[in-house]
C-alpha cells in the first residue's frame, strides 16, 4: 500500500521485457537492472517501455555501464521522443544497499525517479511488482540516509497489448504452451460473445434490483446511465445493414490478403524455375 505519491501505471510489455532480460542474464548474475521509460503527469507515472543495462554486482561493490544506458536512451528518443527516463527496475524481492547507489545515478537523470522491483524468482509464489520513491532522512548537515516509500501500482494496456495478454492467458491451459492467433472472424465472434455475456449479467442485475432481490448501487446506476447514453439511436434495420456492410468489408480484405499471399508464393516458385 502506498503512503503518498503518484500512482504507477505499468504496461504488459514492460513486464515481458523485464522477464526476458532476467531469463537472458549472464551466467552467475543474481539479478538484472534496467531503465524505465514513460510519461509523468500530476497524479500518475505511466511506464510504457524499458531496456536492461549491463552491470556487475558483488558483496562489496556494484558497477553499472552508464555509457550503454545513455546510448540506449538516445536511440529510444529517436523512436519515441515523448518517452523520458522515469526511473529504473531491478529483479528481486528486496531493496539492497547497492540499490541506493544505483538510485543516486538515476536521480541525476530524472526528477524524483521511481524504483521498480519484480520478483522474477517467485519467492512468494507469484511475481510481485512493487514501486518506490526515495526520500532523504536524518539530521541536516550530518548523517543522512535514504528511505524508500512504496507507491500504488496498477496495470493498464493498450488495445493491441490486450490481444497479446489474452493470448498468453489461453496458453496456461495448454500443456505445450503454444497457441496461434485466431482469425479475424473468430476474434469478432469472440468479442460478440463476450458482449452478450456482459449484457446478460447487466440485465440480470437490473431485474434483481427491480424485484427487490438485490440492493441498488448508485455508482452502478451511474455507469449504466452513461452506457445507455453512449448507445446511438438507430433502428434495428439500419444497424443490421451497417453490420452486414462492415462484415462484407472484412471478408473482402481477408480475401484480398489471401490472394496476395498466393500470388507472392506463386511468383517465388516461378523465379526458382
Amino acid at each position: 500500500m502506498s503512503v503518498y505519491g503518484p500512482v504507477v501505471k505499468i504496461h504488459p510489455v514492460v513486464l515481458a521485457s523485464i522477464c526476458d532480460s532476467y531469463e537472458r542474464r549472464n551466467e552467475g548474475a543474481i539479478r538484472v537492472i534496467g531503465t524505465l521509460l514513460g510519461t509523468v503527469d500530476k497524479h500518475s507515472i505511466e511506464v510504457t517501455n524499458c531496456f536492461s543495462v549491463p552491470h556487475n554486482e558483488s558483496e562489496d561493490e556494484v558497477a553499472v555501464d552508464m555509457e550503454f544506458a545513455k546510448n540506449m536512451y538516445d536511440l529510444h528518443k529517436r523512436v519515441s521522443p515523448t518517452e523520458v527516463i522515469i526511473g529504473w527496475y531491478a529483479t528481486g524481492y528486496d531493496i539492497t544497499e547497492h540499490s541506493v547507489l544505483i538510485h543516486e545515478y538515476y536521480s541525476r537523470e530524472a526528477t524524483n525517479p521511481i524504483h521498480l522491483t519484480a520478483d522474477t524468482a517467485l519467492q512468494s509464489g507469484k511475481m510481485n511488482i512493487r514501486a518506490y520513491v526515495s526520500a532523504q532522512m536524518g539530521v541536516p548537515g550530518k548523517t543522512v540516509g535514504v528511505m524508500f516509500t512504496p507507491l500504488t501500482v496498477k496495470y493498464i494496456y493498450y488495445d493491441t497489448e490486450r490481444i497479446g495478454v489474452d493470448l498468453l492467458q489461453r496458453t496456461r491451459l495448454i500443456p505445450g504452451r503454444n497457441k496461434g492467433l485466431a482469425s479475424d472472424l473468430s476474434q469478432v465472434a469472440g468479442a460478440a460473445s463476450r458482449i452478450q455475456d456482459m449484457l446478460t449479467t447487466v440485465l440480470a442485475y437490473v431485474d434483481d434490483v427491480l424485484s427487490g432481490k438485490a440492493t441498488a448501487d448508485n455508482s452502478v446506476g451511474r455507469f449504466l446511465m452513461d452506457l445507455v447514453n453512449k448507445v446511438p439511436t438507430i433502428s434495428a434495420e439500419d444497424f443490421e445493414n451497417m453490420l452486414n456492410s462492415n462484415i462484407n468489408d472484412l471478408l473482402m480484405v481477408t480475401y484480398l490478403s489471401n490472394l496476395t499471399q498466393a500470388q507472392i508464393a506463386l511468383n517465388e516458385k516461378l523465379v526458382q524455375l
